[in-house]
């Protein structure tokens, strides 16, 4: 019961903080998540053993250069800069998918895992960042939106999961997520996009619903890429700041993977409209 308390009480905190952020500013979110993005390296650098600082220089050069110069200089045109962040980080990110299929350890050498912390960690909080931004001016709700998205997917699929999985994913990485778990959230996100899409009147519901099929499956897709790095560092969460959550970077994996593909489409529907 003790557990069960502290879990709920630090997942209302995380929630609240965030939500409250959201909605404040984009300069409130932009130091929420700058804080968020340096405890996530942190995590991260520890699975894989990366004994530098160089990979924080670059992640506040990063969030700099892309979100709080862009800020302070409206008219600085750094389009083209994030369309070639994108297409690295999306590249990375295909290498990371290929790479749950293989029982080589990832990354194996210095020059990989500076990539990973630059193209996986680094370029992902810019996302979520420019997410909301994708108009020019801040919409809150899109973000929000997108996090609510994973939450409901997260917590379905864990339901539907523990109640009626029989089949395994991906037992070798994580051997409790099942088939019945993932399409059982996958099911509760789609029907959540329609709620999302008439109470936050910002993209149509045919939109957030391809969101909620790419947050779905992506994320899943993220946490089980976590969940590699984790197995290989042979511990069972990535932190110990969330009492019975574990992590930042446990908390953030699925929406961090996820961040430069809903970008993507997000700069789709804004090209064809």
């Amino acid at each position: 019961m003790k557990e069960l308390f502290t879990r709920s009480l630090t997942g209302l905190l995380f929630v609240g903080l965030l939500i409250s952020s959201v909605f404040y500013s984009h300069e409130a979110l932009l130091v929420v998540f700058t804080i968020f993005g340096l405890v996530c390296m942190y995590e991260f650098s520890k699975l894989i053993e990366l004994k530098s600082i160089i990979q924080y220089i670059i992640l506040l050069i990063a969030l700099g250069v892309f979100i709080f110069w862009k800020q302070i200089q409206p008219d600085l045109n750094v389009e083209e800069a994030i369309m070639i962040l994108l297409a690295i980080s999306l590249f990375v990110s295909l290498f990371l998918i290929r790479d749950l299929f293989s029982k080589k350890i990832i990354p194996e050498f210095a020059f990989k895992k500076y990539l990973l912390t630059t193209f996986y960690i680094s370029s992902s909080f810019v996302f979520l960042l420019l997410i909301p931004c994708v108009e020019e001016t801040y919409e809150p709700r899109i973000i929000l939106g997108s996090f609510i998205l994973v939450w409901i997917n997260d917590s379905f699929a864990y339901l539907v999961g523990k109640n009626f999985g029989k089949q395994k994913l991906f037992e070798r990485i994580s051997p409790k997520k099942t088939v019945e778990g993932f399409f059982g959230g996958l099911l509760f996100a789609c029907i959540a996009s329609y709620f999302i899409a008439k109470f936050t009147a910002t993209l149509s519901f045919s939109s957030w619903l391809i969101l909620a099929i790419i947050i779905s499956s992506i994320g899943t897709i993220g946490d089980l890429i976590q969940s590699k790095f984790k197995r290989q560092a042979n511990v069972k969460d990535s932190g110990s700041i969330m009492p019975g959550h574990g992590g930042i970077f446990d908390r953030l994996d699925s929406m961090l993977f996820s961040a430069p593909f809903i970008y993507l489409f997000l700069k789709i529907v804004q090209y064809v409209s």
